[in-house]
């Protein structure tokens, strides 16, 4: 179904804010100040709104199950869906949080078309489902929501999230692909700590994440994380000690942001990072820390940076990757 959410549903997470928030700024104010930072890659400038990744053109919306123009219609369409339906989405529905409680199979998804359709955000709380080609404008953050297995968000955009911890995406859960999207302006007004995206396991609600792919997406005018990944251990002090962490790849992505690092693992295994555009002035791109193993980093471009890759002794296990600079 899809129903209005409450504002105020999403509860910021106040424990690390300051002190990233504090971390990121010193290290941009030690860059700033020496005048340079050390490059790894060709010191390009950051390409514009048409440069790599972010969101494409939305999926044509043919072979339609069901083609719906406004929220009742939707609500009726998706409440009525089966495996392997498409509903296509054209109306208005900019004062309304999409909410997709109900899904397919693995083989046969519920696909929702939106082409470009503009929300309030999207929660999606269900197994094998597929979103494309929606906009969420100034949404509640997070701007998306995705729990569940056999998930994929595609050539979506979400502009300015707001209040909460102002993150543009969160996710929890198996085999779950974010691909060509686009977040812009995480703010952190009001004590917010607002990433591009984000995952952690704290309680049965929000579980382990495991086999993600997140690539080709663009993340601009973000003030802390482009990825910020905890395990249900992770050193926040806060996990539920279920289950594991694994498996995240981080790839072709675009990262314009001010916190003391583009994407942070904690208690993650295999995280791979990949193929990735960092442009924004911090201290080190990556962070692998407390028992973050096996970890892979290759063929980035990262600039602007004290050092590429940031690791405390208990991560090093397995890792393969540039030799790392300094701590996480």
């Amino acid at each position: 179904m899809i129903e209005q959410i409450p504002a105020g549903q999403w509860r910021s997470r106040q424990w690390r804010r300051a002190a990233a928030l504090a971390v990121g700024l010193a290290a941009a104010l030690v860059l700033a100040g020496c005048g340079k930072g050390a490059t790894t890659g060709p010191a390009q400038p950051p390409p514009g709104p048409s440069g790599p990744a972010g969101a494409a053109a939305p999926a044509a919306q043919v072979n339609c199950t069901q083609k719906v123009g406004d929220e009742g219609a939707l609500r009726q369409a998706l409440s009525s869906a089966s495996g392997g339906d498409t509903v296509c989405v054209t109306g208005d529905l900019s004062n309304t949080r999409l909410a997709i409680t109900h899904g397919g199979s693995a083989q046969a998804p519920v696909t929702v078309l939106g082409a470009g359709t503009v929300t309030k955000g999207i929660d999606v709380t269900a197994d094998n489902v597929v979103v494309d080609g929606f906009t969420a404008a100034e949404p509640e953050a997070p701007g998306v929501s995705l729990k569940g297995n056999n998930l994929a968000l595609r050539n979506t955009t979400i502009n300015s999230p707001q209040d909460g911890d102002g993150d543009g995406i969160r996710f929890w859960g198996s085999n779950i692909k974010i691909l060509h999207n686009t977040i812009t302006d995480t703010s952190n007004d009001s004590g917010a700590h607002a990433d591009c995206m984000q995952t952690f396991a704290t309680d049965e609600d929000s579980l382990a994440s495991q086999d993600v792919l997140i690539d080709s997406n663009r993340c601009e005018k973000i003030d802390n994380n482009c990825l910020i990944a905890e395990g249900p251990n992770s050193s926040a002090g806060d996990g539920s000690g279920e289950g594991e962490s694994r498996n995240i790849t981080f790839s072709n992505n675009y990262c314009d942001n001010q916190a003391a690092q583009a994407v942070l693992a904690d208690d993650v295994r295999n995280m791979v990072i990949t193929g990735n555009q960092v442009v924004g002035r911090i201290n080190h791109a990556w962070a692998f820390q407390n028992q973050s193993t096996s970890g892979v980093v290759r063929d980035n471009q990262v600039r602007s940076v004290k050092y590429e890759v940031g690791m405390d002794s208990s991560s090093e296990q397995g890792y393969q990757g540039p030799e790392a600079g300094g701590a996480p």
